[in-house]
Order: structure tokens, then sequence, then C-alpha cells
């Protein structure tokens, strides 16, 4: 029977704790550390002091290709183990999970036994950084598998099925403290995703249009001002539009959202903010009751970013992880700011949002740089602060700007700037895009 004891705060008013005793109720809790079900996902926590205690996490998808499995568990490792330390202390354990659901005509104990070197490279790599492994869990199919527990008593070779919903001492405490999980991370990114709809055509169509008559504006000289403003006269007329339909948070409302914008303004709006000056301006929506309109707006945009625009979803995702970051909802952010980076691995924005998110620290820094900008604008003749495209630091909080109690939950890797992240690299290895802009 795997003992090692591994504690958790659960976050409420008294830092009630919990200790996870077994495999099985490391598999019960993951949802809960992460805020949704992690699909395809290598995910690893590191644990501190002699009790275990859960710090920072990190997610990746599974690369497909085994010969990236080497390089992507070096890089996870050396990111985990080293964000931990710039919070403060080098972990003392590690325990990871590989969730993956089986492909046609596959069982889960083939998932597990097919990622089995995988889970070897993840132990080797934090092992040859002198933090050793003391768990690495498959969950495939309803079931989980130890990767380290020989005791067949409690990890039989045929898996064991995982708790039912809410039924967990993991859950319990979720419950007690007010977590919630959001259900998979499949179900999250979908919201955010192009659309696979008969109005593909249509949007695409407009797209094309909105290029055909903007670009020759923006390049002739002279409009590239008077473009930006038009678009976020533009996005401000949705938003108000957005504001007086009521918002029910769910997948229905997307659709309601989507049949309030017409294919010819989202595609206006989206060629306008990839001018890095407007995106910014528009970043300013982050805060007060014009908050949620301007997450549900980036979110609509998202997925209107059809066809061969689909990198042009990268601002709009962004701008949809930094208002989920600056509204408090942390595993939207990051969702929606990995996106980005998947598409766009070199989008500075992005990268620094994401490097911030993941490290718990405090928006208000950012927001601060944002309000002071629009508060020189309002200024005839003022100088303008830097912004986020003109100053890569304002995006990047300082360490004093920490909440006590932030959550340090981390689904991806946090990219510094100017680092190449185990998706970049592992992807210009499989054939992904690359930047488009380095934005």
């Amino acid at each position: 029977m795997n003992t090692h004891k591994h504690h958790e705060s659960t976050g409420s008013a008294d830092e009630q704790q919990i200790t996870l005793r077994s495999p099985a109720e490391l598999a019960d809790a993951l949802p809960y550390l992460l805020g949704f079900h992690p699909n395809d996902s290598v995910v690893m926590v590191a644990l501190h002091g002699d009790r275990g205690r859960f710090g920072g996490r990190l997610r990746l998808g599974i690369p497909r290709s085994p010969r990236e499995w080497a390089p992507v568990a070096e890089q996870l490792s050396e990111c985990l183990i080293e964000g931990s330390e710039r919070r403060g202390s080098r972990p003392h354990g590690v325990v990871a999970f590989l969730c993956q659901d089986p492909a046609r005509g596959e069982t889960g104990r083939q998932v597990m036994e097919r990622l089995r070197p995988f889970a070897q490279r993840l132990r080797t790599a934090c092992g040859g950084l002198d933090v050793p492994v003391h768990e690495v869990l498959c969950i495939s199919d309803g079931r989980f598998w130890s990767y380290c527990c020989p005791d067949t008593r409690c990890c039989p070779p045929e898996g064991t099925g995982l708790a039912l919903p809410g039924t967990s001492v993991m859950a319990a405490a979720a419950a007690y403290a007010g977590v919630r999980v959001r259900g998979s991370l499949r179900d999250m990114e979908a919201r955010l995703e192009p659309w696979s709809t008969p109005a593909t055509e249509e949007q695409e169509r407009a797209l094309d249009n909105a290029g055909a008559a903007l670009v020759p504006r923006i390049l002739s000289g002279g409009s590239r001002e008077r473009v930006g403003e038009e678009t976020l006269k533009l996005a401000r007329g949705l938003l108000r539009r957005l504001e007086q339909a009521p918002d029910s948070g769910n997948v229905a409302q997307d659709t309601e959202d989507d049949g309030l914008i017409t294919h010819e303004e989202a595609a206006a709006v989206i060629l306008g903010l990839q001018d890095r000056e407007t995106r910014d301006r528009a970043a300013e929506w982050m805060e007060g009751a014009e908050a949620a309109s301007a997450l549900r707006l980036w979110r609509a945009l998202s997925r209107r970013c059809v066809g061969p625009y689909a990198e042009h979803a990268t601002a709009p995702l962004t701008l949809a992880g930094w208002v989920a970051w600056s509204t408090g909802d942390e595993p939207a952010a990051r969702v929606a700011l990995g996106l980005a980076l998947r598409l766009d691995p070199k989008y500075v924005f992005a990268q620094l949002l994401h490097q911030a998110c993941n490290e718990g620290l405090d928006p208000e820094t950012l927001r601060r740089c944002l309000r002071a900008e629009r508060d020189a604008r309002a200024v005839p003749g003022s100088c303008r602060p830097a912004g986020p495209s003109r100053r890569e630091g304002a995006a990047r909080p300082s360490s004093g700007s920490r909440r006590p109690k932030a959550p340090r939950v981390q689904p991806r890797t946090g990219p510094r700037a100017g680092a190449r992240t185990a998706r970049d690299r592992a992807g210009r290895r499989s054939g992904e895009r690359g930047s488009r802009s380095g934005r």
C-alpha cells in the first residue's frame, strides 16, 4: 500500500488540510487540483516538506510522438522545479499523472502500457535533478493504474475504478471550501475553438472581405490609428449589446452570443485586434460590470477565427485569458492562454500573462498599468506610459505583488519571455506552425 501523505489546502478561511494516503485518493483529487478534468494531459505536482504539501502544478498535452517524450519530460521537470524555486522553495518530491482516453479498439490498460516509457522518462528526468517522483498514475477509461506501487492489493493489474463523482474525501473538502470543477478540459477548450458549423464558410468569406478592405488602409499610412479607433468603437458596441443579453454562463449562452454578432462585425474586430496597440486598449475592459461582457465577446470572436484565419484567434484568446485572470477565474485563464500559445508560442503578451498567472501573482499590477495608460490618453498632450506591447515588463507583476493565498495550479507550463517551451520545441519537431508575429 502506498502510504505517502499529501496535504492540500482547500482555500477555506481556516486553511483546512486534508491528507491523501493512497493512489486512489490522489486520482480522485486531480480534478480539484486543476479546477477541471484533464484530457490527454500530463500533469505534474510539486511536493514540499516531510508531509508532502502540494505546491506548484503544471499541465501539458501528451506529445503524440514517443520521440518527443524524453525532451518534453526534461523540460517539464525543469519548469516545475525551477518555478518552485522562484516561488520560494525547491520541491522535496513530485507526483505525476498521465490522463488519456483509449483510442478506438484500445483498452485503458493498453493506454497505460503504451505510456509506460513516458512515465519512466518523467521519473528519470526529475531524478536527474535530485527530486524523487513518489507516484505516477495513469488515468484512462474511468480507471487508474500506478507505475510505482507494486502492491497488487491496492493497485491490481486490471486497474482500479475511480470513485463516483462527489464521493471522495477531496470532493467533500472542495464542496466545503466552495471549490468547483468546471467539467473537462476538452469542454472548456471547445467554448473557445473555431466553429465547425454550416456558418463557417460565410464567416470565412466575411473575413476575406474585411481583410481586402482593411489591409490596404492599414498599409497606406495615416489610417492605422483610424482603423484602431473604428475597431474599438465597434467592439464597444458589441460589448454593450452583450451586456443587455442575459448571461447564463454556460454553453447555451455561447450560441446565443454568437447570434448577437454578425459575420461582418466579427470579421472587422478580429482583424482590427491584430494591431497590438488596439489589442492593448481593448485589454482595458478588465474589471467591473464590463469585464463579464468583454469575456463573452473575446470568446465569441475566438470561435469566429475559422479556416485559414485560425491563428488570428491568438489576440482574442489572450484577451479572454487576461479578463478571466483579472476577474479571478484562473483555470479559465490558463486554458485560454494555453490555446493562444498553442497557436503562436512566441506571442509575448500571452507568454507573460501565462507565466504570471501560473506563478500565482496578483493581476492588479497590470491593471494599474492599463488604467494609467487609459488616464494618460484622457489628458491632451500627455505622454503615454508603456503598455504591454511597448514594455514587456508591464505584464510581469513583481514578486512583491503576490496574493497571500493565491492558488498555484499550473495546468500548462509557464513560459518565460524569450524561452522556448516544451510545446514550442516539440511542436516544431512535429511540424506545428510557428510564430506569425512574435508579439
